[in-house]
């Protein structure tokens, strides 16, 4: 059967019954997610989820983890020794990377290439920048050793690699006091014997410290994107396993004492033990679960063509969701110091959902630039001390200050009414940073972030599709987090959106959507080959070792589930610099064909180009092997039929910025907004953990699944303000 090619609706149908007894094993399951501000924690129960945001501790981030969990705990009346299983998705990876606090790490690399990681690719993200600065690697000069010894293209052996050398430079890394020791050797991808025996030696002599090999950790080709990888995840793996350690030591001492597993970048869920041993796959596991929850509820109202759109504390996220599968790539840049632009971060080459992130989120800070410009982000004031309104010591204005100004939050009810939010700090900061410098009063500098954001979000948006080559107008968005809702509808106008999903639960999206996600692993190799030297023994073993390997990891996580296994090669023109994913079916991969290898390649080329390159040889480059376990089916959806008008609980001043004034809107509560009644913009409904703006432009409707539908108003269809 085509397990690969097959959308995630058909998957579920097929799988639901077989993951009926494994499920109800675990009907109390705890979701969490770490962000930059807020930490979410939800419960799913027989009885359904239970959620709650609290203010993420940065000193010992578990903290925030047990005060969720007695929370939900409390509203579900279960006990923490009840829950059976706990889902878990972190910043903490990614922050240790932006933030340079790892652990002292050493990189041992192939003599003459030392200084990989520095040089980079040599390339200028900003081309005509007299000034261009290059972020510095994660590692100085003096803490990257080389041994002899040397790999060629093909694997072959060309200088052996003396024990002695390799144990010199060990006595040189017990003297530096070092940590934790990253080894990548030139074409280990392809013979991993030279890093087996650097390890080895590492183990004899420096029992103690963290060891990470490039052909484990990211065995592909490209030295300076595998040389980083492996450094960044020796660089955080102490930090993650101290923190993944304490967190168990708590969890235990609550009561509870179920397995925790880890939501990785690739949109799975993986074992703690190997979250522990490859941290670097936790990079970008908050929003993969947010990417997760949009694809399910894309599966659930039979969307093909969905842009998910998840906003913060600190960061807003888009991604594309096709097929209502979430599009993946093989490399992703941290900590980008052009203000995101691409190819001004650290590379990582490992399984990702492909979303552009970028500093705009409720936490993320205003100033006023040399040109007299607003600019927001990417710096944020996070949790400590958060947001002017927040009253815990900031003085400088965020976008929460702003959309509390603009009349889109209620200070008395914010966070569930947790936080009580200060107008008054808020303006007072909007003034002292912007209004003040550039003459004007608080509400118009409130106008100017916010348009400011919702540009920069907007702007981002439209790069990403162009780069697909897709046509937003034929998208509808799925907007989650605690800050989507409140700018998604003006963000619909900007792209020409014309529909607009808010889900139950969007506060707290990425934590449902880890209650969502598989089990899985994506093993992955380099072996170049020319389809004009195209052999089919050495594929079908390669990919049945890599399927092997990706079963393994997951089997180990669930021992009853079925696992799909799906296929992925990646492939170019000769003479071309990087290459594209052609998915395969099973079958095309266990029974492999230098036509039907071609065949696959140029309907995926002529997809991506509108056309195929004639007379030039194909080349493969990556192989890649996913084995997941199936997808757990979405509820089945109802039709809405509509009802009549919602109730308002009164009326709210609310900035209008499409009409750049301010107006009267309804305030409606969503735990009173019944299924087929309609909101009319413009409209504030409000949650504990987040409120959706409906603009004068669109109309909300609650759907039976509990989605509220916000849609364009017939008279403004077409249009983008």
């Amino acid at each position: 059967m085509n397990f690969a090619l097959m959308p995630f609706c058909a998957l579920t149908e097929i799988f639901e019954k077989a993951l009926g007894p494994f499920m109800a094993k675990i009907a109390n399951r705890l979701g969490v997610d770490i962000g930059g501000t807020f930490t979410d924690v939800v419960l799913e129960t027989a009885t359904g989820l239970h959620s709650t945001k609290v203010l993420t501790t940065y000193a010992a981030p578990e903290d925030a983890i047990i005060n969720g969990m007695k929370q939900v705990c409390g509203k579900a009346g279960v006990t923490p020794g009840e829950i059976g299983q706990i889902i878990h998705g972190t910043t903490l990876a990614t922050n240790a990377l932006i933030e340079r606090r790892g652990a002292k790490t050493a990189l041992i690399t192939t003599e003459g290439f030392r200084d990989v990681i520095e040089m980079r690719t040599e390339s200028r993200f900003e081309q005509y920048d007299l000034n261009l600065t290059l972020p510095e690697p994660l590692l100085p000069r003096e803490r990257r050793f080389t041994v002899p010894g040397r790999v060629d293209a093909t694997g072959a052996v060309l200088i052996d690699l003396q024990r002695e050398a390799v144990e010199a430079v060990v006595d040189r890394i017990a003297e530096g006091g070092f940590e934790s020791v990253a080894v990548g050797l030139i074409h280990s991808y392809l013979n991993p014997t030279h890093e087996q025996l650097v390890r080895e030696v590492l183990a004899e002599r420096l029992p103690d410290v963290s060891v990470s090999i490039s052909s484990e950790v990211s065995p592909q080709m490209r030295e300076y994107e595998r040389f980083n990888t492996v450094v960044a995840n020796a660089y955080i793996k102490p930090l993650m396993a101290s923190y993944l350690g304490r967190l168990e030591d708590r969890l235990h001492a609550e009561g509870a004492e179920c397995q925790v597993f880890l939501m990785h970048s690739g949109g799975g869920i993986i074992s703690i033990a190997d979250a522990a041993e490859f941290p670097v796959r936790l990079v970008e596991s908050g929003p993969a679960g947010g990417a997760v929850f949009a694809a399910h509820i894309a599966a659930r109202h039979g969307l093909d063509k969905v842009l998910s759109f998840d906003m913060g504390g600190t960061t807003a996220k888009i991604c594309l969701i096709k097929d209502q599968t979430p599009k993946t790539s093989r490399v992703f840049e941290v900590a980008r110091t052009y203000r995101f632009k691409k190819g001004s971060g650290m590379p990582i080459s490992i399984p990702v959902i492909d979303m552009v992130e970028i500093g705009a989120g409720g936490g993320s800070l205003a100033h006023v630039d040399a040109m007299r410009q607003i600019r927001v982000g990417p710096e944020s004031a996070g949790s400590e001390p958060g947001p002017a309104c927040y009253g815990r010591g900031g003085d400088r204005p965020a976008v929460t200050d702003a959309d509390l100004v603009l009349g889109k939050l209620d200070p008395e009810n914010f966070a569930g009414g947790s936080i009580r939010l200060s107008p008054d700090a808020s303006s007072s900061a909007l003034t002292g940073v912007l209004a003040d410098v550039l003459g004007m009063d608080a509400e118009e500098a409130a106008f100017g972030v916010a348009e400011v954001v919702d540009e920069n979000m907007a702007n981002a948006a439209r790069v990403h599709a162009v780069e697909n080559g897709e046509d937003l107008s034929e998208y509808t968005m799925i907007a989650f987090g605690g800050a989507a809702p409140l700018h998604a509808g003006r963000l619909c106008e900007k792209l020409g959106i014309a529909r607009c999903l808010v889900p139950p639960g969007a506060g707290v999206g990425s934590a449902i959507g880890f209650l969502r996600a598989p089990f899985s692993f994506e093993a992955n190799r380099s072996v170049y080959m020319r389809l004009a030297d195209f052999d089919a023994e050495v594929i079908r073993l390669l990919l049945a070792e890599l399927q092997q390997e990706a079963t393994g990891f997951v089997r180990s996580c669930d021992a009853e589930s079925p696992i799909l296994s799906e296929f992925k090669v990646y492939m170019r023109y000769s003479g071309q610099g990087w290459e594209i994913p052609i998915p395969l079916t099973e079958a095309q991969a266990m029974d492999p064909d230098a036509e039907t290898f071609k065949q696959r390649f140029e309907e995926e080329y002529t997809k991506l180009f509108a056309r195929t390159v004639k007379g030039m040889d194909i080349e493969i480059t990556v192989w890649a092997v996913n084995a997941t376990t199936p997808p757990i089916a979405p509820d089945p959806l109802q039709q809405t039929n509509v009802t009549g008008a919602a109730e308002n609980s009164g009326t709210r001043r609310l900035f209008d910025p499409a009409k750049a004034a301010f107006t009267d809107a309804q305030v409606v509560g969503r735990e009173g907004f019944h299924t087929g009644q309609i909101a009319q913009g413009p409209a504030v409904i409000v949650e504990d953990e987040t409120t959706i703006i409906v603009p004068s432009s669109r109309d909300a409707m609650c759907n039976s699944d509990g989605c509220i539908d916000v849609m364009t108003k017939p008279a403004h269809a077409g249009g983008a303000a």
